[in-house]
């Protein structure tokens, strides 16, 4: 049931959202930033979401769009354009180069589109390193300021956690529109039979490129708003390394449930932080880690978010074993 967009899911969204809205004040300086930092990476897996979880294309590169978007409203903000018009230019061009990297998808599929997107993800990152003049190199651009807003600062950790809150709600939106359209019944249906999808009329190719070009800009505009948030950008964060985490994120979390992106965010981002405090775990929390998400990959490899569906199957096939000792106990009955 990974199209079950409902109510319920919608429900849980707006109550998530206003929890959101109270949770800093009983957060410290860094429980916001960290609150922020989840905020981000929840963006740029709804973007992944679309792309692996809805449409159904391997992509091993989305750490490049999000260092794309990054890189672009540094380096447009050193160069003095303001922050509003940095964030859309991450975005469209994060779209551009999307269309392009879908291209690869219209020839190959599986494993060798994951290849082709990881080459692309290696070949940004190699630029983002060897071109100090564009991007600073392995020293990076520091000192990138924090918008303002109609004249007021969002400086502060707590003011920009807001606006980083308030453009996730908002793209959360706009991504939950497009799937209860005809186009996100079009990205599933070429999820789960893409013979069968264009034999319905669904036009292929147009829709691939559009689940990369989606994707990326939600990435783009992930990576402009974290450039701000940490206010210091180098090549590492973007590596290939950072794109298998974001993988690991939406499969985690449930590729093609609209919440997985909260919850994978949350175990790849909040859960390593709260581990790290932890007495008697301190020291293990990565070995830890690493050895849950195995566990949980080989348990529930449909995410964290298919448990209510695997119960619920559970329990019809109980249902249905049941009916069906019940008839043949009439059958074998005697008259």
């Amino acid at each position: 049931m990974k199209l079950a967009h409902n109510k319920f899911a919608l429900a849980l969204s707006l109550l998530a959202a206003l929890g959101m809205l109270a949770a800093p004040q009983f957060l410290k300086n860094y429980g916001i930033y960290l609150l922020s930092y989840w905020l981000v990476f929840i963006i740029a897996t709804m973007g992944l979401n679309l792309t692996v979880g809805y449409a159904g294309q391997k992509s091993l590169g989305h750490a490049a769009f999000f260092g794309i978007g990054a890189y672009t409203v540094a380096i447009l903000m050193k160069a003095g354009v303001s922050f509003w018009l940095g964030l859309p230019a991450a975005a469209l061009i994060c779209f551009a180069v999307g269309l392009v990297l879908g291209f690869p998808a219209l020839r190959v599929q599986a494993i060798y589109l994951a290849f082709a997107t990881l080459g692309f993800n290696t070949a940004i990152w190699l630029v983002m390193r060897n071109e100090e003049w564009l991007t600073g190199g392995t020293f990076g651009i520091n000192n990138i300021a924090r918008p303002s807003l109609f004249g007021y600062s969002l400086e502060g950790n707590l003011a920009y956690y807001y606006l980083v809150l308030a453009v996730t709600v908002l793209l959360a939106g706009a991504l939950w529109s497009l799937l209860r359209s005809p186009w996100g019944k079009a990205f599933t249906a070429l999820r789960d039979n893409p013979i069968r999808a264009e034999s319905l009329g669904v036009n292929i190719r147009n829709y691939t490129l559009l689940s990369f070009a989606i994707g990326a800009a939600y990435a783009g505009i992930a990576g402009a708003l974290f450039a701000s948030l940490v206010q210091f950008i180098e090549p590492g964060p973007f590596a290939v390394a950072a794109s298998i985490m974001l993988y690991l994120m939406v499969v985690v979390g449930g590729a093609g449930y609209f919440l997985g992106p909260v919850v994978g965010a949350a175990v790849g981002v909040v859960l390593p932080e709260w581990l790290r405090d932890v007495p008697l775990v301190s020291n293990w929390y990565l070995p830890m880690f690493g050895v849950a998400v195995v566990l949980l990959m080989v348990w529930l490899p449909d995410g964290l978010l298919s448990i209510p569906d695997r119960i619920r199957s559970r329990r019809a096939a109980r249902e249905a074993s049941q009916a069906r000792a019940a008839a043949a106990g009439r059958i074998g009955a005697p008259s």
